[in-house]
Parts: C-alpha cells; sequence; structure tokens
C-alpha cells in the first residue's frame, strides 16, 4: 500500500492517470451521445448503427500505423495535449452541424476525424509511461493506468447515458469537449523525467528527413517480429480481443435469455466486470511484482476460460443476477493481470523510440482479432447454441493458456539442465 500511495503521490503520474480517467470518461461520453443522435435521427436503423462502428474502426487501420511512426518523432506529451485539444474542438462542432443540416455524412466524417486523432493519442498515451516513472514502478504504474478505462468504461457508460438522457445528444456533446480540454490542461501541466536522450535539433532534423513513413514501418514491423517478449504479447492480445469479440456478439442476447430480462442489468454486469477488473489490477500491481509475467498471462488466460465456462454454464443452471454478478467479478480478477504484465513486458522490451510503431500495430492486431472473431461467431451462432458457444470459447481459451504455461515450464526445464 505504502507504493500505491507514493505511486499517487507523484505529481506527474497523478495528472496523467486522472487526465485519462477524464479523457476515457469523455470518449465514452461521446459514444452515447452519438448512439443517442442516431436513435433520433433513424430509431431502431442498424444500418445506421453499423455506419458508426466502420467510421470508429477504420481509423485503426487507415491511420494507425502512420500514427506510430509521427508519435515515436513528436514529444509525446505535446502529441497529447494537441490530441485532446482537436478533439474537445470537433466534439463541440457536432451540435451546430446536427442543427443545421439533416444529413448525416458530416456527422460521420468529423467522427471518422476525431478517431483518427484518437490514434495519435493512445500510443502516446501508452508510450509516455516510462518517461514520467522509474522503470521499478512500471508494473504498478500500468495497473492502475488499466483501471483508467476500467473506471471509465462504468462510470462512462453509466453516467453517460444519464447525461444524454436529460441534455439530449447536443448536450452530451458539449459536456464531452469539456472533459477533453480538462485533460489537455492536467497533461500539459506533466513533467517528463525519464526522457530517453534524444538527438540535438540539428541531427534531429537530420535524421528524420533520412527517415520515411513506409520505412519506420517496416522497421517497427521488424523490431515486433525480432523481441520474443513482444511477439508473446502481440500473440495474447490477438487471443484476448478475439475472444472478446467472440463473446461480444452473443453475451447480449444470452443474458436477456437466461435472466430474462431488459438490457437494464447487462449495464449492472458491466459494472461488476469492472470492479472486478479494478481490483485484480489493483492486487496484482501491488503482490505481483515478484511473479513471472510470462507465467502470469498463460496462467490468467487459463483461469479466464474456467471462469467464462462457469458464467455460460453458470448463467443456464442458475438464472438468477446475483450469480451472474459474482461470476462477472470473478471474470474481472481472473483478465486485469493479463493486461497488466502485457503492457509492463512491453514496457521493459521495447526501445524508447519504438514504443509508438510498436502500440499502434498492436491495436491493429488487437482491432482486427476483435473484428475478425466477432463475424464469425455470429455467423455460427445462427445455428448453434449460445450457451454452447460460450463454454467452447472458454474452452479453448483455458487450454490455449494451460498450453503455453506447460510449455514455458518445460523450456525452463531445458535450460537449467543444460
Amino acid at each position: 500500500m505504502a507504493k500505491l500511495e507514493g505511486l499517487l503521490k507523484d505529481k506527474n503520474f497523478s495528472l496523467l492517470w486522472f487526465s485519462q480517467i477524464i479523457s476515457n470518461f469523455g470518449d465514452r461520453l461521446n459514444q452515447m451521445a452519438l448512439i443517442g443522435l442516431i436513435y433520433s435521427r433513424t430509431p431502431g436503423s442498424t444500418i445506421e448503427l453499423a455506419k458508426l462502428l466502420s467510421f470508429t474502426i477504420l481509423p485503426v487501420f487507415l491511420v494507425g500505423p502512420v500514427a506510430g511512426t509521427y508519435v515515436d518523432r513528436w514529444n509525446r506529451k505535446h502529441t497529447m495535449v494537441a490530441c485532446d485539444l482537436l478533439r474537445a474542438i470537433l466534439v463541440l462542432s457536432i451540435p451546430f452541424i446536427i442543427t443545421y443540416s439533416k444529413s448525416m455524412a458530416p456527422v460521420y466524417a468529423v467522427v471518422f476525424i476525431i478517431f483518427s486523432t484518437t490514434r495519435f493519442f493512445l500510443p502516446a498515451k501508452l508510450a509516455i509511461i516510462p518517461d514520467i516513472v522509474h522503470k521499478d514502478k512500471l508494473l504498478l504504474a500500468n495497473s492502475l493506468t488499466s483501471t483508467t478505462m476500467m473506471i471509465a468504461t462504468v462510470v462512462g457508460f453509466g453516467f453517460g447515458g444519464i447525461i444524454v438522457g436529460r441534455l439530449g445528444a447536443k448536450g452530451g456533446f458539449c459536456v464531452d469537449s469539456g472533459t477533453y480540454l480538462i485533460s489537455a490542461l492536467m497533461v500539459s501541466f506533466v513533467v517528463l523525467r525519464f526522457k530517453a536522450k534524444v538527438l540535438a535539433p540539428r541531427e534531429k532534423l537530420r535524421a528524420i528527413i533520412k527517415r520515411t513513413v513506409l520505412g519506420d514501418i517496416k522497421e517497427g514491423l521488424l523490431y515486433l517480429k525480432g523481441h520474443k517478449d513482444i511477439r508473446m504479447v502481440a500473440n495474447t492480445l490477438f487471443l484476448v480481443m478475439s475472444g472478446v469479440g467472440s463473446i461480444y456478439i452473443i453475451i447480449i442476447v444470452f443474458v436477456q435469455e437466461a435472466l430474462q430480462s431488459s438490457t437494464e442489468h447487462l449495464g449492472l454486469l458491466a459494472m461488476c466486470l469492472g470492479a472486478g477488473l479494478f481490483l485484480g489490477s489493483v492486487s496484482y500491481g501491488r503482490f505481483g511484482a515478484r511473479l513471472c509475467k510470462r507465467k502470469v498471462i498463460n496462467c490468467c488466460l487459463s483461469i479466464t476460460g474456467v471462469v467464462i465456462v462457469v458464467f455460460a454454464v453458470g448463467l443456464r443452471l442458475w438464472p438468477n443476477f446475483f450469480v451472474a454478478a459474482f461470476i462477472s467479478a470473478l471474470l474481472g480478477v481472473s483478465a486485469a493481470p493479463i493486461v497488466v504484465s502485457s503492457n509492463t513486458l512491453l514496457h521493459e522490451a521495447m526501445a524508447a523510440d519504438m514504443r509508438g510503431r510498436i502500440f499502434s500495430s498492436l491495436e491493429i492486431i488487437m482491432h482486427i482479432g476483435f473484428l475478425l472473431f466477432m463475424v464469425l461467431t455470429s455467423l455460427v451462432a445462427e445455428w448453434m447454441n449460445k450457451d454452447l458457444l460460450l463454454v467452447t470459447i472458454g474452452s479453448l481459451f483455458s487450454i490455449i493458456g494451460l498450453t503455453k504455461l506447460l510449455r514455458g515450464v518445460k523450456e525452463e526445464k531445458v535450460k537449467a539442465g543444460a
């Protein structure tokens, strides 16, 4: 607990951490406002919702690779501040657009630009942590940073729905713009104490001129391919997001069928999941420093798979909200160390000037897994029982995690024997 308090007393980390809670809350509020806008314009239109999803995800593939190269060239703090300010202006423009235009096309154009800007912001945010905290505090810092998204997701969707419900979509966008402004202000006061040594301005300019964007992208991919720990994290995140995509498409209907209730229970279950993620992240950050991160990742993958199976079977046998809530919290606790360990391994393995490109590449890998398996399971769910599909997905998680864990133990024994 003393280490946690010490980290939170670090002015620079606290500013970054709290700014991201506010910024991520704004991201969730933005999504709720967009959904509210679509339903107010075209009630019940799944096509318009699909369009919205496409304009938020396309930047990952079109802008992400280029964004990572520039994040490595630019000052990461300045990049984050500029992105927040730009997003604040763009979000604030949406109420004016919908007031004077009946077409959704301008809104989708602005949404695309907003999420393109986010592609610069995210790798900068992930890459800046080692510039702020000492390397012996990276695990704890990553555990707290991981909670940022969890807290913002739970609070953002819950309160975002209330804000949009009371103020309307326009009011939601205005509040959202304010969150980005507050985030930009807080980040502007962060000091990069452990920033890697950079070239002199003239030498830096010459180096940048010699480099090309495509060359940087290629260098980043080769760097990822050539480092075992980074490859392991990439494979793990692809697997995790594939599982999330697989579950995402069927979990809503499954819970509704099992509990025979409206989607209100889904929001409460998301809060339980978020609470478990928070508890798992903080606990692992406090007690997991001495554990092998690769073993933790594989062990938690296996446990998470078991919990998914228990969720499907338990909710089918005992269709009770409290049973679902308890298992959802367990799922969060078991999954949290995977994200924390993955980010910490990346920070330990990556060179400072490669972080932006690697994190952007990982974003692409994760979204490919999510989209691919979301589509596949949506097709399979047409003819396969949903709880059986969840059991299958959970079993695969568990088997893969256990296999990788045993393989790692075997490799250690071989090295010890040699």
